[in-house]
């Protein structure tokens, strides 16, 4: 085993024992959060070592990398989410790349991979993303906004709104995150009140490497996590 091998599985490791314990004190099975391992700013050797070691989920902020990343043959295995803004002029060449699409942001955006998923015969996993910090510089929903949205969703057949997103502020630490992630599962239970039939809002992402102990408390059903895998290896 290279020592960047060693080092990833070590990161693995460690991150995947912090999900179990901080489910287990929360009272929730580990088996129902997911890893997601973002790659954004990392190499190709890099992102097909966390492959090798088991993250099957790799996430990607940009689509143009996420396009890149792909195409590459050593990482033909992997299952893509796409967890940063999505331009609708990019949509296309991103869908039938993709698993889920974590941030939608718009009905505009919503009826661009409706109408494209459905002229590709597919049908794609998508949550919307929501603002809870109030954050002017970060993308999202407004949360009164999210169930103005709700009434406009059944006739989106070709895309499955399975869940919501957000990210914590970024200043604050532990209470203002609690908070953010708080805001986001009442959010969730008061919507699926509303929800139109074939609408299930099951999935949470929230929680990143300096906070995911925080989302898992608060109901965090997908995590994205980068930092803390690539602990101690340098980037090529």
């Amino acid at each position: 085993m290279s020592d960047l091998e060693q080092r990833i599985a070590e990161n693995l490791s460690s991150v995947r024992d912090r999900i179990t314990r901080a489910a287990e004190k929360a009272g929730r099975s580990p088996g129902e959060i997911q890893l997601i391992a973002v790659t954004k700013y990392v190499g190709l050797r890099e992102t097909a070592t966390l492959l090798a070691a088991g993250c099957q989920t790799l996430g990607e902020s940009r689509p143009q990398q996420l396009w890149e990343k792909a195409a590459e043959p050593a990482l033909a295995e992997a299952r893509w989410h796409l967890i940063g803004h999505l331009q609708r002029n990019k949509v296309r060449r991103t869908l039938p790349l993709v698993d889920m699409i974590h941030s939608i942001d718009s009905l505009r955006l919503l009826k661009t991979i409706n109408e494209i998923s459905g002229e590709l015969g597919k049908r794609k996993r998508v949550l919307l993303e929501v603002n809870c910090s109030g954050e002017p510089e970060k993308h999202g929903l407004a949360p009164d906004d999210l169930l103005r949205l709700l009434p406009e969703l059944p006739p989106l057949k070709h895309v499955e709104v399975c869940g919501l997103m957000t990210m914590a502020a970024r200043e604050g630490g532990e209470s203002v995150a609690t908070k953010n992630f708080t805001l986001l599962r009442q959010l969730r239970d008061q919507a699926e009140q509303e929800c139109p039939p074939g609408v299930t809002l099951t999935e949470l992402s929230m929680g990143m490497s300096h906070d995911f102990e925080v989302a898992i408390r608060a109901g965090a059903t997908l995590l994205r996590i980068g930092s803390l895998l690539l602990e101690g290896v340098r980037a090529s």
